[in-house]
C-alpha cells in the first residue's frame, strides 16, 4: 500500500510543484529558515494550501471541463515551479553549452508533458491527508534550500517529501521534489540521458511535444 501512496505522490508532486498543503501540524525551522512568510517553508506551506483548497471548491467544476483544469494546472505549476532551471538539471552533460532557447523548448516540453499526462492526477488526491515540515536548510554551494516535510496518513506511516527550491525573479521557486528520496530531476535524468545521446535537445523536445516520448515519473529516481 505505501508503495502504491509513494507512485502516486510522485505524479501529484510533478503536476503541481508542490506536494503538500493540508493544516500544518508542526513546523521546526532551523536557524537558516526565516519565519516570514516569504520564507521557503512558508511558500510550500502558503501555496500548497491554497491550491487544494481550490481543487476541493472547484472540483465538479474540473472533472466537468478538463481544459479548466489544465489551464488552472498550468498557471500554477509556471508560478512555482523553476521550469527551465530544473530543465538543466535534467538535461545534465547534454545541456553543457546548450543555447538559452534550447533549454527553454524543452523545458516547456517537459513541462507540458507533465501536465498532459498527470494534471488530471489532481482530482484523485486525497486532500485530507497533513503534512508536517520538519526543517529547512540550506543547501551546499549557495544552490537554495531543502524543505523537509512527511506526508501524515491515518492509516500508515509517513510518508518523507523534500522540495528544492531557489529564488529566482526575487521569489522562491521550487527546482525538485523528492518522494521517499526519489526525485523528479533524476527520474527525468536518466529518462531521457539515450534519447539526449542519439538525437539533439531541438528533437527530443518535438518528439515529447509529439507523443513519441512520455514522462514516466513512476521510474526510478533514487538519490
Amino acid at each position: 500500500m505505501k508503495t502504491i501512496m509513494k507512485r502516486s505522490l510522485l505524479p501529484f508532486a510533478l503536476a503541481t510543484a508542490l506536494l503538500a498543503g493540508v493544516p500544518v501540524l508542526a513546523s521546526a525551522q532551523t536557524a537558516t529558515a526565516q519565519a516570514a512568510p516569504s520564507s521557503a517553508s512558508q511558500v510550500v506551506l502558503t501555496n500548497s494550501s491554497r491550491i487544494l483548497g481550490t481543487l476541493e471548491k472547484r472540483r465538479a467544476e474540473f472533472k466537468g471541463n478538463p481544459a479548466a483544469l489544465r489551464q488552472y494546472v498550468t498557471g500554477e505549476f509556471n508560478n512555482l515551479f523553476d521550469r527551465e532551471y530544473a530543465a538543466r538539471l535534467v538535461l545534465g552533460i547534454h545541456g553543457r553549452g546548450a543555447s538559452d532557447v534550447d533549454v527553454k523548448t524543452f523545458a516547456d516540453a517537459l513541462g507540458d508533458s507533465l501536465m498532459s499526462r498527470y494534471g488530471s492526477a489532481l482530482l484523485d488526491f486525497n486532500t485530507q491527508l497533513k503534512v508536517r515540515v520538519k526543517s529547512e536548510s540550506a543547501l551546499p554551494g549557495g544552490r537554495g534550500v531543502k524543505v523537509a516535510s512527511e506526508m501524515l496518513r491515518p492509516d500508515g506511516e509517513p510518508i518523507p517529501v523534500d522540495y528544492l527550491l531557489r529564488q529566482a525573479g526575487g521569489k522562491w521557486k521550487v527546482f525538485d521534489v523528492m518522494v521517499e528520496g526519489v526525485s523528479f530531476v533524476q527520474t527525468f535524468k536518466t529518462q531521457f540521458d539515450t534519447p539526449l545521446r542519439q538525437k539533439s535537445i531541438s528533437q527530443v523536445a518535438a518528439d515529447l511535444r509529439a507523443g513519441k516520448l512520455q514522462t514516466n515519473a513512476n521510474a526510478s529516481g533514487k538519490k
